[in-house]
């Protein structure tokens, strides 16, 4: 039997996620991934209970701002989630997510805007609630992710940051993601 690494997993799934999103962004033939059927093995409620930040969305901060748009979609049969970021600015970024059904939680890698995010935790209260740790020029900090739906389609985006393993948090980013 061959056993693989995250890193491996997770290079491939970029790759697959980003031939796809090249594909349907240049292709208007090309079918929504959104819309294909979600392969049986990955149709249980774990996988799905994420599905709330599929879409196409314009991003504001909390002032109103728009900062950036995020495209979200299913990928591998539906066992996945792409991200695809575009900041107001111009910088981009990229996750895969996925429900890791040996660990039961959700997980996250992250690549853009400078930064490498590696990322689980599961749903707390209606929330997918991410966090993972990364070495700085400052030390070691715990990133935080919050993503919640709201009663009218958007979804709220927490960022918060600790320097203190979680004693106190900082806010980085708290957007409001609405359909385009």
């Amino acid at each position: 039997m061959r056993y693989y690494t995250l890193s491996t997993i997770a290079s491939a799934a970029f790759a697959v996620a980003a031939a796809a999103q090249g594909a349907a962004a240049q292709d208007p033939a090309h079918p929504d991934p959104n819309s294909e059927p979600i392969a049986q093995f990955c149709s249980a409620t774990a996988n799905r209970q994420v599905d709330f930040w599929i879409g196409d969305w314009e991003v504001t901060d909390s002032t109103g701002a728009v900062v950036g748009t995020n495209v979200i979609t299913r990928v591998a049969a539906g066992c996945g989630l792409y991200e695809y970021w575009r900041g107001a600015g111009g910088g981009t970024g990229t996750s895969i997510n996925w429900h890791d059904p040996q660990t039961g939680e959700w997980r996250q890698v992250w690549v853009g805007l400078g930064l490498y995010l590696d990322l689980k935790g599961g749903i707390v209260d209606g929330s997918m609630v991410l966090s993972g740790e990364r070495e700085t020029q400052q030390g070691v900090v715990v990133d935080r992710i919050t993503w919640t739906p709201l009663g009218d389609g958007r979804v709220r985006q927490v960022w918060e940051q600790s320097s203190e393993d979680g004693t106190t948090w900082q806010v980085l980013f708290n957007g409001l993601y609405a359909k385009r």
